[in-house]
């Protein structure tokens, strides 16, 4: 395995020094054991040039076989020393997420359990976030995936889907023409400029593919979203809000009429074992907070009557016996 780590760390970074770097070893050492391990294979697996190092043919067809059995070696320690802290009472779970309203709930479920508190790593990549939990350098993701725009789901993952299709709602100022109106459609918004986080996976393309469906062609500006919701509390723009969004007295959130722009949330473990271990929890925060927001808590009670009606699956925190109406109180 030794072996297998060195061939990888080299492909990965181009250069037998920065290799030895990365593994922790001095560079004539490292070259002492790519030449072992080339000759006990009998051939060439990398050419050394003044650029750096690039692998053979036959290096390119051992590094397949390669990278799969270091990635899951490295999965089985990270897995083995997860389990020997938590019966030892000292495991602290690493959690990574997108922004969501339900973390802070969701913490907070978590640390009133006994044991260290968990650790949270924020990313606007969802992408980066799953390969993080394939690396194991986090235990799980809390991610969410833009409507035609799938997400990289590294092999072995295992996925529990929390909802299957958020509907995202828009922002705009509270005293904006269309603000009046209960739910919108796109074309209220024509004359509006748009304010996108291009950084997150999925949303610009996702927005871009939506306005055109609509037959729009707006400004679209690149800007993180809590400078969005400032421009969009002054009228300068309008964006795209989770229904979950806080309310404020500047903004106005309402749903889009077809619901045209969704989402659907995903946590991602390495095993079923590590999903069951927190979704309760995740899914009792995700629903407090969609209490909590009035247009969405609107939205839900039209939804599911109309679900019901056309077969789509509603979450199933809303299709209890007691019915959404008493859910909701």
């Amino acid at each position: 395995m030794r072996h297998l780590r060195v061939l990888c760390a080299i492909a990965d970074t181009g250069s037998l020094h920065k290799a030895a770097r990365q593994l922790g070893l001095a560079q004539p050492s490292l070259s002492t054991q790519l030449r072992r391990i080339e000759r006990a294979l009998g051939a060439q697996l990398f050419v050394r040039t003044q650029a750096g190092c690039r692998p053979t043919p036959l290096g390119l067809a051992v590094l397949s076989r390669a990278r799969p059995l270091v990635a899951e070696f490295a999965a089985i320690v990270t897995e083995t020393r997860a389990a020997a802290a938590r019966a030892a009472g000292g495991f602290r779970l690493r959690i990574g997420a997108t922004a969501s309203r339900a973390i802070p709930g969701w913490l907070r479920l978590l640390r009133a359990r006994p044991g260290p508190a968990p650790a949270l790593q924020m990313n606007v990549s969802g992408n980066a976030l799953l390969a993080m939990v394939a690396a194991g350098r986090l235990d799980m993701a809390f991610v969410h995936e833009v409507e035609g725009s799938p997400l990289r789901i590294p092999p072995g993952l295992c996925l529990r889907v929390l909802v299957e299709r958020e509907p995202q709602f828009v922002t705009l100022a509270a005293d904006h023409p269309a603000a009046s109106q209960p739910e919108l459609s796109l074309a209220d918004l024509a004359g509006d400029r748009w304010m996108v986080d291009s950084t997150v996976d999925g949303e610009w393309d996702g927005l871009s593919r939506v306005l055109r469906a609509a037959g729009l062609n707006p400004e679209m500006l690149h800007g993180d979203y809590l400078t969005a919701y400032s421009l969009a509390a002054t009228g300068e723009v309008v964006t795209v809000s989770q229904p979950t969004a806080h309310p404020r007295p500047d903004l106005a959130i309402r749903p889009l009429k077809g619901d045209p722009i969704g989402v659907r949330l995903l946590l991602a473990a390495r095993t079923e074992a590590e999903l069951d271990e927190v979704y309760t929890e995740l899914e009792e925060a995700y629903w407090a907070v969609a209490r909590e927001a009035p247009a969405y808590r609107e939205w839900l009670k039209r939804a599911e009557p109309r679900g019901a009606r056309d077969g789509r699956a509603m979450p199933a925190r809303w299709a209890t016996a007691e019915g959404p109406a008493d859910a909701l109180t």
